[in-house]
């Protein structure tokens, strides 16, 4: 703080005399230490109150709000630091406790420190602290395995072994749409228009976007819509009465039970997610609209789901560059 005092005074110099400047300093340091006085009273509690705060009003989902609050108040309960004064060696040194005690990976310790991470870099562009003890703490390098798609074949295999309008319907809407299965079970009848192929969805923290699905999608979910005898407004509903809106955890065990009555490996909702993107890549869509119907606010996040086939980037060389 003294240090921008200083600043402050020497850029002045040349426009005041010395009894300005001397009242300059006076109300500067005045002014900052009853600031400084005014941080110090507010505890690790409400900082971190302040911060969830702000990640709720820039939109971020429960699910998130709840990961941060979580992950901060662990490291509060550990490290008996105030914030202000918490160094870079007491995080590390937590860090690594953490991950022994858990028996965690690289990939959840990462986790945990990119949530630190954020906040710490709040409370500096708050001015709440001079300087995050997370710049020097960087990312943990991880192994990026090389995910799963499902196969054209697989696709087929899946599409003949429904036994039902409604499992077959929302095959192809997963697989058409690369929509998150949380935003397939929130999706209503009267969202959809069929006319135009297109509905609506709200992904994590609810953003508004529009997503696409093809003909063949369109058909089945007709024929499905038309099966119905009930009244609820969901788009898929459970197959016994009552006819509730199907849950989440309702797609992920349907999926599963008619992978596994083909000996198909891991059928779940995000992998018609990542099949979808890594085709769409694979098939020259640009990176930049891949992004846009994923819903992804950043392109290093949909570059994990897309899987470039190798043969593809052969071609490409060939193309462009040989």
């Amino acid at each position: 703080m003294e240090d921008k005092i200083v600043k402050i005074i020497n850029e002045m110099a040349e426009y005041l005399n010395v009894a300005q400047m001397k009242k300059l300093q006076e109300v500067l340091l005045q002014t900052f230490s009853e600031s400084e006085a005014q941080k110090e009273q507010i505890s690790n509690e409400e900082y971190l109150k302040l911060f969830l705060d702000a990640k709720k009003i820039e939109g971020c989902s429960e699910r998130t709000i709840q990961y941060y609050r979580v992950t901060v108040e662990r490291l509060l309960q550990t490290v008996d630091t105030p914030l202000r004064k918490m160094t870079t060696e007491e995080i590390r040194r937590y860090l690594v406790e953490y991950q022994k005690i858990n028996n965690c990976g690289k990939v959840t310790i990462d986790n945990v420190r990119r949530n630190i991470s954020s906040f710490f870099s709040w409370l500096e562009e708050e001015d709440y602290i001079l300087k995050s003890p997370m710049r020097r703490i960087h990312k943990i390098k991880t192994k990026q395995p090389v995910k799963e798609t499902i196969s054209d074949e697989a696709i087929e295999r899946l599409r003949d072994n429904c036994k039902c309008a409604r499992d077959l319907a929302m095959i192809d809407l997963l697989y058409s749409t690369g929509i998150r299965v949380g935003e397939l079970v929130n999706l209503n009848i009267s969202e959809i228009d069929f006319e135009a192929r297109e509905c609506v969805v709200f992904g994590k923290g609810d953003k508004e976007r529009r997503v696409y699905f093809d003909a063949k999608a369109k058909l089945h979910l007709q024929d499905y819509l038309r099966s119905r005898t009930d009244a609820n407004p969901a788009l898929f509903v459970t197959l016994d009465a009552p006819f509730d809106r199907l849950k989440i955890s309702g797609v992920e065990i349907r999926l599963r039970e008619l992978g596994r009555e083909l000996n198909l490996d891991k059928i779940h909702p995000h992998k018609f997610r990542r099949t979808m993107a890594t085709r769409a890549i694979d098939k020259g869509m640009p990176i930049e609209q891949v992004q846009k119907i994923l819903g992804h606010s950043q392109i290093g996040t949909t570059m994990q789901y897309a899987i470039v086939n190798q043969n593809n980037v052969k071609t490409s060389h060939q193309k462009f560059i040989a």
